[in-house]
């Protein structure tokens, strides 16, 4: 059964009569119930909050990695195993193909019932999930193969297992590695990217988000409990924080905003992974163009420029 948020109501109304509609088999009805649904949902995702965006990105309706690797590849192995420890599955990767390009794909990946979310640890990553995806990446890199990243995760595993075991140095040396991959990498933020957790795999010559995803160094409710000791106070912080795509284009830190359907990639899980795979193979496209010194220079030189800031003087 499908969830709606509260700031949707106005939408599941129109969805109900549209549904009494077709059973009367009301045709004149049925239009203008449709033409009506679909001015609402403009109406409300024009004036949407940043607070409503981070509803939207952690919806337990949204497609998550496995989703869209299934919509948009051919092909995909999945590989699993740290060659350490074990197999994390809050992290998925593998080798797929995407049209004609040949890729490797790594990315988190949330659980929908109960069983499942507790098998892959809500997305939350252990130290051997990072592991295995540098694991994947570096083949990648041996084959001359491009890699994709979806980002998709409240943040890594903070639990003493995975202290013990260098959470920290795990998520660290992904970082390190990542930038000196010689391949293409681009990086698709798909719903949340939270904290270190995110960006452990996250350094690519191209960053793409989804229009209602967030990125963001802390969550607005983490955020909410150190500024004010209240995290009932989330949604002042969501606005602090600016973690939306706009925000983040506008801050140099993403190249492009990748735009959901009408309502939300929720709604059309085959809409939503179409137009991202436009994005994706478009991106691919021009940086396996590129020497792998170029590569390599492009991809650092975008992350050392976060940050910079200048010092005017009136002098």
């Amino acid at each position: 059964m499908r969830e709606y948020l509260d700031f949707e109501k106005p939408i599941v109304k129109l969805i109900e009569k549209i549904e009494e509609a077709k059973k009367n088999g009301d045709e004149n009805k049925l239009r203008k119930l449709e033409n009506a649904l679909i001015k609402v949902k403009k109406k409300i995702f024009e004036k949407i909050t940043p607070w409503q965006r981070v509803l939207l990105a952690r919806h337990p309706q949204r497609p998550y990695t496995l989703d869209y690797i299934e919509r948009i590849t051919e092909d995909f192995i999945e590989l699993h195993g740290d060659r350490r420890f074990g197999d994390d599955l809050a992290i998925v990767g593998g080798v797929a193909k995407i049209e004609d390009i040949s890729c490797v794909i790594v990315g988190h990946q949330k659980g929908r019932e109960t069983k499942d979310k507790l098998k892959r640890n809500f997305g939350m990553p252990h130290p051997e999930g990072y592991r295995k995806a540098l694991r994947i990446m570096k083949l990648g890199e041996k084959y001359n193969l491009p890699i994709i990243s979806f980002i998709d995760t409240p943040g890594a595993f903070p639990g003493i297992g995975a202290e013990e075991r260098g959470q920290a140095q795990a998520i660290a040396e992904t970082i390190k590695e990542m930038s000196l991959l010689t391949v293409p990498i681009v990086v698709v933020i798909i719903g949340e990217g939270g904290s270190g957790g995110a960006l452990a795999i996250a350094i690519g010559n191209r960053v793409l988000m989804m229009e209602n995803a967030i990125y963001s160094v802390i969550s607005p409710e983490g955020c909410a409990s150190i500024l004010w000791r209240d995290g009932s106070k989330a949604e002042k912080a969501a606005e602090m924080l600016k973690l939306t795509a706009e925000d983040l284009l506008e801050f140099g830190i993403i190249d492009e905003i990748v735009k959901e359907p009408l309502g939300g990639a929720h709604q059309n899980w085959d809409e939503a992974a179409k137009i991202l795979k436009e994005a994706i193979l478009r991106n691919l496209r021009e940086l396996i163009k590129l020497p792998k010194e170029e590569i390599l220079k492009e991809r650092i030189e975008k992350f050392r420029k976060m940050g910079i800031y200048y010092i005017w003087t009136n002098s």
